[in-house]
């Protein structure tokens, strides 16, 4: 029999519990109450048999008064109440007490029974059938390479063997004994051997490359199978959200967001145990009392928002309320008080430094304490925490408007959906969270400069820049795409684009944090391994967004105004808003037409220092444009300048025939050399 009987039914009845309290908890939100019901008097009837079998009464007795207590609202349309809810988690906290009593040699510090670790709960977890099918097809496969393997190590013992038959005729041949018998043998043997040997070759470097295949594939699924999802976290802190709001008089709206990014277990237990000290700290210090929110013009529930992002290397749990925020004055008051600081240091720090004294711990502003607050380590464990995990801690808080705290701690492994996209025959995986969209563009759609280029997307400006330039590799193609494969990436540092050779399409991949000492640009996250084990670069969307944005400069104001306006005339309306921005961003006033009818019209209105004309339009084109410009007496003098796709020699003479006093081509587009000549032409 098992030294510890109850070692499986621990782990069972710790899900079963987990379980019962997200049904429990989404019951008073009254989200799909009947199913919640239904799935509560399942788990429970499950915990209740599996209690009996080994023969833990007490267990079973409380799993059925929570049936007791939820059957009667099976049938019912009636909200179930916040009573009758709290009764359902008071009685799993008593069957989590229960098994607590039956952990082995649990240590007892004053007679009181000391709670499991919260590492403890990870050590143990429920694999998806899915993933276990997946490592075994692996492990399967694998096998087959080795059974290869075993036949190429038959063939080498053959040519051993023909080897060594030919080694012996050759050794005992002498020019004084010539064995005609012997040496008409020897070009069968070495045919025999040169046969045997190229297949051997051919056999072995298969089986070797679907071996190294398959031992990726099965690290891969390995790896996959000990990451967890982070929203296995997500009901602990809401309950503990609930509970403390519950001991203080306060209505709580717990959300939460993020919960399928799967991390490392050994990252994700010790950042519970932190951020149950956030939420707390949250709803005792931050949100106010249903007096005090209705005095401030906010909604009666206090609102605790954690969410989960991914960001780089690193992942970021950030708790969010719409409290009150920081108290810094009552923090300064506590410091004094402690003797921690004297009245004039205390008045002399800035919030920041009053936000680092707080991480210190020892520090609270509760009046007494109790469950929830008072001994001001809450935040001194959270420190703590972070640092242990190589970590840190960002803290921001608006009065009267709430506070956010985050958490960035390093990612040893994680698994995330990607787009893969190739560059310079490069295979590399971007985060799909930070990819806004995927779209193609014409090559003389860019707004081009001897010193950035951008796009339009969705009537936003954002910078672009090839992919492979980022990466410091060289333009595959010889001369310049007329089509750009560009993603658009979007995250909290910004947008930007990136132009890409291929799209290979989404994959769900295990990307492994690279160690400190390898040289790699901050662009890089880290890396995946692909499915014949060699690894891929996975990029960092935030990285790469400031990558694209640092190579744009700002373009100097010039020194007078100007004050005839620019009209620009161009049926794109990307080319449009683009020339818009490189203008006023120089100083000019800009006004815009969609069409040469348009821009004639509006040149009739009012006078313009210079038009900027594009050649091909619907209707009117832009030759035709400038041509009635100069025969207008009271337009004549106005420059015009015709931006066009066109590049042919015939073009160019045209526009000078028709009175345009420059021509400048889209795919050759430089905003300084286009500014140059507006201000030429201007004066």
């Amino acid at each position: 029999m098992t030294k510890d009987p109850y070692k499986y039914f621990r782990i069972e009845a710790r899900e079963l519990l987990e379980a019962l309290e997200q049904n429990m908890l989404a019951l008073e939100k009254d989200d799909k109450g009947k199913e919640c019901i239904e799935r509560i008097l399942r788990l429970a009837h499950t915990l209740k048999g599996a209690s009996r079998v080994v023969k833990l009464p007490d267990i079973a007795e409380c799993c059925h008064v929570i049936e007791d207590t939820f059957e009667p609202f099976l049938d019912k349309n009636t909200k179930v109440s916040a009573d009758v809810t709290s009764r359902g988690l008071e009685l799993l906290d008593a069957i989590a007490n229960k098994i607590a009593i039956i952990e082995p040699e649990v240590p007892r510090i004053n007679g009181a029974v000391a709670q499991p670790s919260p590492e403890e709960t990870f050590e143990t977890v429920r694999v998806e059938i899915q993933e276990v099918d997946s490592l075994l097809s692996s492990l399967s496969e694998a096998s087959t390479a080795l059974s290869a393997l075993r036949s190429a190590v038959v063939m080498a013992e053959k040519i051993r063997r023909l080897t060594e038959t030919l080694g012996h005729q050759v050794i005992h041949w002498t020019p004084d004994r010539r064995d005609s018998q012997a040496l008409s043998r020897l070009p069968s043997f070495v045919d025999e051997l040169r046969a045997y040997a190229t297949e051997h070759e051919r056999n072995l470097a298969l089986s070797f490359r679907q071996l190294e295949t398959q031992i990726a594939q099965v690290h891969e699924a390995t790896n996959r199978v000990r990451l967890l999802p982070v929203r296995t976290i997500f009901s602990a802190l809401e309950r503990a959200a609930r509970d403390a709001g519950e001991s203080l008089h306060k209505k709580i709206q717990f959300t939460s967001s993020g919960g399928e990014i799967r991390i490392d277990g050994a990252v994700l237990a010790p950042i519970r145990n932190a951020l149950l000290h956030v939420v707390r700290n949250a709803v005792a210090h931050g949100i106010e009392t249903s007096s005090g929110r209705a005095n401030s013009g906010k909604a009666a529930l206090g609102s605790v928002e954690v969410s989960v992002q991914r960001r780089g290397g690193w992942v970021v749990f950030v708790c969010r309320d719409d409290g009150q925020g920081i108290d810094f004055e009552a923090i300064r008051r506590a410091a004094i008080q402690k003797k921690m600081l004297t009245v004039a240091d205390a008045s002399s720090l800035t919030h920041e430094e009053v936000v680092h004294l707080m991480l210190k711990g020892g520090i609270t502003t509760s009046a007494a304490v109790d469950d929830v607050s008072g001994r001001g380590i809450g935040l001194d464990v959270v420190r703590t925490t972070a640092e242990r995990l190589k970590g840190h801690i960002k803290i921001e808080s608006i009065p009267g408007k709430g506070s956010t705290f985050e958490i960035c701690v390093p990612l040893s492994l994680s698994s995330l959906m990607a787009l893969q996209v190739e560059v310079g025959g490069m295979i590399i995986s971007v985060p799909l969270d930070g990819v806004r969209r995927t779209l193609r563009i014409a090559d003389h759609d860019l707004a081009r400069s001897s010193e950035n280029d951008s796009i339009i997307c969705d009537g936003q400006i954002m910078p672009f820049a090839p992919l492979h330039s980022l990466l410091g590799k060289r333009q595959i193609l010889g001369s310049r795409r007329k089509i750009w494969l560009v993603l658009v990436l979007e995250t909290a540092t910004g947008l930007a684009a990136v132009g890409v050779d291929r799209l290979l399409g989404t994959a769900d991949i295990v990307m492994k944090q690279l160690s400190s000492t390898t040289r790699l640009d901050a662009i890089v996250a880290g890396a995946s391994l692909d499915a014949e084990g060699n690894p891929q670069l996975v990029l960092d969307p935030d990285a790469l967004i400031r990558a694209v944005s640092v190579r744009k400069l700002p373009i100097a104001s010039p020194t007078r105004t100007h004050h005839a306006p620019i009209l620009v005339i161009d049926d794109s309306l990307t080319t449009r808003m683009l020339e818009q921005s490189i203008l006023e961003a120089a100083g000019y006033e800009v006004h815009l037409a969609c069409s040469a009818e348009e821009g004639l019209t509006k040149a009739r209105e009012r006078r313009f220092g210079l038009f900027l004309v594009d050649v091909e339009m619907p209707g009117m084109d832009g030759f035709e444009f400038v041509s009635l410009v100069q025969s207008d007496h009271q337009l004549r003098e106005i420059p015009a300048i015709l931006v066009t796709s066109r590049n042919a020699e015939a073009d160019r003479r045209r526009g000078a025939q028709v009175g345009a006093q420059g021509y400048i081509v889209k795919g050759e587009f430089d905003q300084g050399h286009l500014l140059q000549m507006i201000h030429n032409l201007t004066g």
